[in-house]
C-alpha cells in the first residue's frame, strides 16, 4: 500500500494533489492548518477521497510546529507499516508579505516575521524529511517534491520574505537530492505557472501577475492546480528514478514565452 504525504493539503496545489494521488491509487496523509471557516471545503475533500475508495488521514495542525509534527508521526506509527510513504509534497504557503525595507514611518519585515516565513515555507521541509526518515516511513525509491515559484528569482512587490524562503527551499531540494540518494529517494522542486490560488490572491498586485501570465502563456490561460497535480502523479512513477535535484517548470511554457 503506497501513501502520499501532502503538507498544505486543504487548498490550492495541495488539495489538487490529494485528489490526484487518490485517483492514482495512493492513500493520502494530509497536513494543513485551517480555521472553522474552511470546514465546508474540508468536508468536500474528505468526501471526494472516500468516494475514490482511498484512505485519507487528515491532521489540522501547524505543520511547522515540532510538537505537532511529533504527534502526527506518533499517530502514523500506530497505523502505517515501515516504508509505506512513497511521496512527500511540501506545499506550505504561509509567510509575511512585508517589504524588507520601507520608507520612514512604514513597517518593514521584523526578525520574527522573517524567521517564521523561512521556517514554514522552507526549513519545515527538512524537519519533516529528517523525522520521516528516522521513523522508517520513507520508502526506498520514493519522491520528495517542494512547491516553489518564480518569486524565488524575481522581485515582486512585498514578496521579499517569501522570495527568500522559496530560494532557500530550492537550495534545500538540491542538497536533499544528494543526501537522500543512498535511499534511492529523489528530491525535486516544482515551479508552477501563475495559478489562481488562495496564496496568490494574498500577494499585492496579484491581478497584474494574472494578466501578464494569461498574456504570456502559449495556451492563453493560467496554470490550474489540477495541471500541476497531474504532472506530480506522473513524476512519482518508477520510471522517473533518475530525475533528481531539479527545479521543474510546470507552466505550459509560460516561463520561456517571451
Amino acid at each position: 500500500m503506497a501513501w502520499a504525504l501532502v503538507l498544505g493539503a486543504s487548498s490550492g496545489f495541495g488539495a489538487a494533489a490529494v485528489r490526484a494521488y487518490a485517483r492514482a491509487g495512493y492513500d493520502v496523509i494530509g497536513v494543513h492548518l485551517d480555521r472553522r471557516s474552511a470546514a465546508a471545503q474540508l468536508v468536500e475533500l474528505d468526501a471526494d477521497i472516500a468516494g475514490l475508495g482511498r484512505s485519507f488521514l487528515r491532521f489540522n495542525i501547524n505543520a511547522a510546529d515540532d510538537t505537532r509534527r511529533a504527534e502526527v508521526l506518533a499517530s502514523l506509527s500506530e497505523r502505517l507499516p515501515a516504508g509505506s510513504i512513497s511521496v512527500v509534497l511540501h506545499s506550505l504557503a504561509f509567510g509575511s508579505l512585508v517589504p524588507l525595507v520601507a520608507p520612514k514611518g512604514k513597517p518593514a519585515v521584523t526578525r520574527a516575521q522573517l524567521d517564521m516565513t523561512l521556517d514554514v515555507m522552507a526549513n519545515s521541509l527538512i524537519y519533516w524529511v529528517q523525522d520521516l526518515l528516522r521513523a522508517g516511513f520513507l520508502a526506498e525509491g520514493g519522491r520528495v517534491f517542494a512547491m516553489t515559484s518564480s518569486g524565488s528569482h524575481m522581485v515582486w512587490e512585498r514578496y521579499g520574505p517569501v522570495s527568500g524562503a522559496k530560494a532557500l527551499l530550492e537550495a534545500h531540494i538540491r542538497q536533499l537530492a544528494v543526501e537522500l540518494a543512498p535511499w534511492r529517494i529523489t528530491a525535486n522542486a516544482v515551479l508552477a505557472g501563475v495559478c489562481r490560488t488562495p496564496a496568490l490572491e494574498r500577494i499585492p498586485g496579484a491581478d497584474r501577475l494574472i494578466q501578464k501570465a494569461e498574456a504570456r502563456n502559449p495556451y492563453g490561460r493560467l496554470t490550474r492546480p489540477e495541471d500541476v497535480a497531474a504532472c506530480l502523479v506522473e513524476l512519482s512513477r518508477p520510471g522517473t528514478y533518475w530525475l533528481n535535484g531539479n527545479v521543474l517548470h510546470i507552466d505550459g511554457g509560460e516561463d520561456v514565452s517571451g
